[in-house]
């Protein structure tokens, strides 16, 4: 399960599937089979990728400023078209601005 990925030799999640296919959420492992972390934006070059456990990888809680700066909000951004929306039960299928797929989403901290 663990095995490099001879088609890239990179990152690929615990289901073998690579960067090409890769989803929100998803654990992902270097090219020696080590954890890397969970799978927490993508974009056109490449993914991101969280240390935490559980939703509040997902949350914005280890990226607040503080009381002092205010509170930021967890938010989706289209990387093409700049689009923002609530999050409500996850991403979007596609950007309602400008139609482009879920890959060009991101998660995003909004104050």
């Amino acid at each position: 399960m663990n095995e490099p990925n001879e088609k890239y030799g990179g990152p690929r999640t615990e289901s073998g599937r690579t960067r090409d296919s890769i989803d929100f959420g998803e654990k992902v492992y270097d090219e020696h089979g080590d954890e890397l972390g969970t799978v927490r934006g993508l974009e056109e070059d490449g993914f991101f990728v969280t240390t935490r456990e559980g939703m509040g990888a997902l949350s914005v809680e280890h990226s607040r400023s503080g009381h002092d700066f205010g509170e930021a909000h967890l938010m989706w951004r289209c990387t093409d078209c700049g689009e923002m929306g609530k999050i409500d039960e996850g991403l979007p299928g596609t950007c309602p601005n400008c139609g482009t797929e879920k890959e060009n989403l991101m998660w995003w901290t909004e104050d």
